[in-house]
C-alpha cells in the first residue's frame, strides 16, 4: 500500500447499495439515536472484507424490523436511527484504522449509539480507539470463536481503551496456541467463558457479563463464534460452536449493556456461496439495535 495515498473517505459510499434495514441514508448523526456505518476495511489488499457492509445491507432486506417480539419493544428508537453509508480506508493501516476511529468517533459525539457493520477483525480497534477518547477505557464484552484474537484485547488494555476488570470473552473454543491462552487474558483481569462452558450456562454468563460491565461498554461479535453450519463465510471457520439460534439468544441477553459501539464484524462476504452468513449477520446487527432500543427506553 502506498503510504502517502490519502487515509480514506468519511460518508456515504459512492454505491453503498440498499441501506441497513431501510434506514434513512445520512450525512451524520445529529438528532440520532443510533447510527449504522460500514467500516469498509481491508489491510490484505484483496478487497474481500470491504465488501462486508454492502453484503449485510442487502440481506437485511429479508428482515420485518419494525418490532421486536423477544425484547418487546420496537426496534427503530424514538428520536431515530440512519444509515451513514461506508467509511472507505485507504492506505497504511495506522493511518486507515485513524479514518475509521474518527468516523466513529463523529458518530459518538453526537450521543449515538455507533453501529459497525465490518469485515476486517481490526475494525473493532477503531470503534474502541473512538469510544475510549470520549468515555475512557470501556467495558468490552466481545463474542469470538478464537482465544488467540486475545492478543488485540491485551494491546488495547495496554493502550487504555479497555478495562478490563469490566470485560468479558464468550466462546471461544477449538486449539490454542499452548495451555495459557485462556489463562493469560484472566491474569489481565478478563472473564473468559469457553464454548464448552458458555453452553452451560447460557443466557446466565452473559447476564454476569453485562452486570460486570458496569458502565459505558462497547459490543462486539465476531461471525465467527457460530459454527460454521450456520455461518461459514469467515476467514477463519472454527467447527463445535453455537447455531444461529443460540447465538442470536445470546445476544438478546446483552439487554442492560450502556452501549457506546457496536461491532458485527469478522464476515469475509466472497465466501457466502449461499448467503447465510450476510442473513446472520445482519439478523445479530438487528438484535443490537434492539440493544440499543432497549437502553434509550430505559433512560428517558
Amino acid at each position: 500500500m502506498n503510504p502517502d495515498a490519502p487515509s480514506g473517505s468519511i460518508g456515504p459510499h459512492s454505491d453503498p447499495g440498499p441501506s441497513f434495514v431501510g434506514l434513512p441514508l445520512a450525512g451524520g448523526a445529529a438528532g440520532a439515536d443510533l447510527a449504522v456505518l460500514g467500516l469498509a476495511f481491508d489491510p490484505t489488499g484483496t478487497g474481500g472484507a470491504s465488501g462486508a457492509p454492502r453484503a449485510v445491507r442487502i440481506a437485511s432486506a429479508a428482515l420485518t424490523p419494525f418490532y421486536n417480539p423477544s425484547q418487546r419493544l420496537e426496534v427503530v428508537p424514538a428520536q431515530g436511527a440512519v444509515d451513514l453509508g461506508d467509511v472507505s480506508p485507504i492506505g497504511e493501516v495506522d493511518r486507515a484504522l485513524e479514518s475509521l476511529s474518527a468516523a466513529v468517533a463523529g458518530v459518538i459525539g453526537e450521543g449515538a449509539v455507533a453501529l459497525c457493520l465490518g469485515g476486517h477483525p481490526a475494525v473493532t480497534l477503531a470503534a474502541l480507539r473512538a469510544g475510549a477518547a470520549r468515555h475512557g477505557p470501556l467495558a468490552l464484552v466481545v463474542f469470538d470463536a478464537h482465544a488467540d484474537d486475545g492478543r488485540g484485547i491485551r494491546a488495547a488494555v495496554a493502550d487504555g481503551l479497555v478495562d478490563p476488570g469490566r470485560s468479558t470473552l464468550l466462546g471461544p473454543r477449538g486449539g490454542t496456541a499452548g495451555p495459557g491462552a485462556y489463562d493469560e487474558l484472566r491474569e489481565l483481569g478478563l472473564v473468559v467463558f469457553a464454548w464448552d462452558e458458555l453452553a452451560q450456562l447460557g443466557s446466565g454468563a452473559v447476564a454476569a457479563a453485562v452486570e460486570r460491565a458496569a458502565g459505558q461498554a462497547v459490543l462486539a461479535v465476531d461471525l465467527d463464534v457460530a459454527d460454521p453450519a450456520f455461518a461459514p463465510a469467515v476467514a477463519r471457520p472454527v467447527a463445535g460452536g453455537p447455531s444461529s439460534a443460540q447465538i442470536v439468544a445470546l445476544v438478546r441477553a446483552c439487554r442492560g449493556l450502556e452501549l457506546v459501539a457496536a461491532i458485527v464484524g469478522g464476515f469475509a462476504p466472497e465466501r457466502d456461496v449461499t448467503g447465510i452468513s450476510a442473513l446472520l449477520a445482519a439478523t445479530l446487527a438487528w438484535e443490537v439495535m434492539a440493544l440499543a432500543a432497549a437502553m434509550k427506553a430505559g433512560s428517558r
